[in-house]
């Protein structure tokens, strides 16, 4: 009978196989190649015991929990009340999802928190079976939290750690990282008769080539961009280079100069380019185009020849020699400093010495997300206890270094939900290769540890927190912070992971001089690359009560957009007047091109 022409045919089905045959196929082949994949992961490290491995980390996890539990079984009546309110949560979700399927209006019992974007599509809230999912695990995470939150005899380090392994479980185990239970990769699934997860199959397998000592799952295309090119492209010259870094001088964008030029001491964990991505994130361009004489130090990606470099040896031979360079290159007897992370952390650590020995040779000192006092450094603290250290001491004396690719393990590890899980579902699930993006071009540019300095910086500011204490001894001195005298501008961000505000601020008390602290929007990386014509986050200054980071911004004042041009302001009160601009390498020489050889090592 022939179909009416008013007749409307019926809708398209988002989950209706068009072919079959091809369906099947691609759905076969990519058993077979994630399978490979999969018996290639076992043989590699990761599935090993081992310090920051996966397994390692997996094993700490179940323990951890296990032993959770088992104190949540000592209190069976009250195991049995938080039972039953999990059965009772459960049963209002099930009646509300039966209500929507018979068209009721009926509010959700719980929704996502604020930024978390997993549950995006639509059909987490459209659709009652992917809706029950959502709002079956959130549930689920919330008890969890809850009843750890009321265990009690928990020591803090207990604690914490079963937070952070909670976390670890909660994320791994979202409805959004398994095919039948995401909307969007069952969709897409169907769309493509299973061609996306024959190509996820492919880049598993691409990742695993290229990954180091650890799997390193791909954040960005590894192809778009390369250093001198799109990343790191401000002019400059290395003039001076000894076996730990290079020395680079940025060539002037303005007539004239400030007098006093400055030095920035990045993290060795890292490359220095996270401080000169493309022209727009520069921080080194923004300073260069002030009228500022910068100089940075790009540190050495060392191998096993440089294993018995000490932590004393990148603060005299690393940033004190450097500090000479400039000194001798721009005829400037006091320069100005700035030290990012662990870079400022070792610079602080040599201002120390320095006072100590009654030497001058800075004006002032910013430090951005710098530590000094460890006792509140956050979720690192939990990879520095004596079982963790004796682990990575066996290996790095195996080796001579450690790979860089088991701290990126760590640092991933600290956000999951936004490090890990989405780059799983993106590139292996839904098939497509990650966006290109320069932020996590250089996260993914991990470099080695030595092997020496390493356990010390590990073992002596986050095990015993020597620094703090006033122990710690430094080319035969032994250090105090409090003799640190001239004048500090210390950042810190408020979803700093790496290095927490509320620890940047108890160390900030412990210098001897003042300390113009500024509290930054957003996280350890983005609170600090935070260009002014962005305006996408927001910063605090002036906090009166010094209590802790808490009760200073409850005093202080809010301000939009970039710390930038407020540090700049403060850095210029300290950096003397004009003078005419500096040519690179006029008194020490050219080595080569900026950004130099020693970056781009892997």
């Amino acid at each position: 009978m022939p179909q009416d022409s008013h007749e409307q045919p019926p809708p398209f089905s988002p989950y209706h196989i068009s072919d079959p045959e091809t369906f099947a196929s691609n759905l076969l082949k990519a058993f077979e190649r994630g399978s490979a994949a999969f018996a290639q992961l076992a043989e590699r490290p990761d599935s090993k015991i081992g310090p920051y491995t996966p397994a390692s980390e997996f094993s700490a996890a179940t323990e951890t929990i296990s032993a959770l539990v088992r104190k949540w079984l000592a209190d069976p009546v009250k195991l049995s009340e938080a039972q039953g309110e999990f059965v009772r949560q459960f049963a209002a979700l099930w009646n509300n999802v039966l209500q929507r399927m018979m068209g009721f209006g009926v509010p959700p019992l719980i929704q996502p928190a604020a930024g978390d974007n997993r549950f995006k599509d639509p059909e987490w809230d459209n659709n009652p079976y992917f809706d029950f999912c959502k709002q079956a695990y959130l549930l689920a995470c919330k008890w969890a939290e809850d009843q750890l939150a009321a265990t009690p005899d928990l020591e803090p380090y207990e604690r914490h750690r079963a937070e952070f392994y909670l976390r670890q479980l909660t994320s791994a185990y979202s409805p959004s990282n398994f095919p039948v239970t995401n909307p969007e990769v069952l969709r897409e699934t169907i769309a493509t008769n299973a061609q996306n997860l024959l190509n996820g199959a492919n880049l598993l397998a691409e990742d695993l080539k290229r990954s180091g000592d650890l799997m390193k799952i791909s954040q960005t295309d590894p192809t778009a961009f390369e250093l001198g090119r799109n990343l790191a492209t401000t002019p400059g010259k290395i003039v001076f280079q000894n076996a730990l870094l290079q020395l680079i001088q940025y060539a002037p964008t303005t007539e004239q100069v400030r007098f006093r030029p400055l030095i920035m001491v990045p993290p060795w964990i890292n490359k220095y380019y996270i401080l000169d991505l493309t022209a727009s994130k520069s921080l080194i361009k923004y300073v260069v185009d002030q009228g500022f004489t910068v100089f940075v130090v790009s540190w050495v990606n060392p191998d096993e020849h440089l294993a018995d470099k000490t932590f004393e040896d990148y603060v005299l031979e690393g940033i004190l020699e450097a500090v000479r360079a400039v000194q001798e290159e721009t005829g400037v007897e006091q320069i100005n400093a700035l030290g990012y992370c662990v870079g400022g952390t070792a610079l602080s650590t040599g201002l120390a010495y320095l006072a100590q020995r009654g030497e001058e040779p800075f004006k002032c000192c910013s430090l951005l997300t710098t530590q000094v006092d460890f006792s509140l450094a956050g979720d690192l603290l939990l990879f520095t206890d004596d079982s963790q250290l004796e682990g990575l001491d066996a290996l790095m004396n195996e080796r001579g270094f450690l790979d860089g690719s088991r701290m990126a393990n760590v640092f991933n590890m600290m956000r999951p939900r936004d490090l890990i899980w989405p780059y799983v579902v993106n590139n292996y699930l839904l098939g497509k290769k990650p966006f290109p993006f320069d932020l996590l071009f250089w996260n993914q540019d991990s470099t080695r540890m030595a092997a020496a300095n390493h356990k010390y910086y590990l073992r002596e500011f986050y095990n015993e927190n020597r620094l703090a204490k006033g122990e710690m001894m430094l080319g035969g001195i032994k250090l105090d912070l409090k003799k640190i005298k001239l004048p500090i501008f210390s950042v810190a961000t408020r979803e700093d992971h790496i290095a927490p505000a509320a620890s940047v601020f108890r160390g900030i008390q412990m210098f001897g001089g003042p300390v113009e602290f500024v509290l930054a929007g957003s996280g350890h990386i983005a609170g600090v690359v935070n260009p002014p014509e962005k305006v996408k986050y927001q910063y605090w200054t002036g906090g009166k009560a010094m209590t802790n980071v808490a009760s200073w911004e409850a005093s202080a004042t809010e301000h939009p957009g970039s710390w930038w041009p407020y540090w700049i302001d403060w850095l210029s009160q300290q950096s003397g007047g004009w003078v005419p601009a500096r040519v690179p390498g006029a008194k020490l020489g050219i080595i080569e091109d900026a950004p130099g050889s020693y970056v781009k090592a892997r």
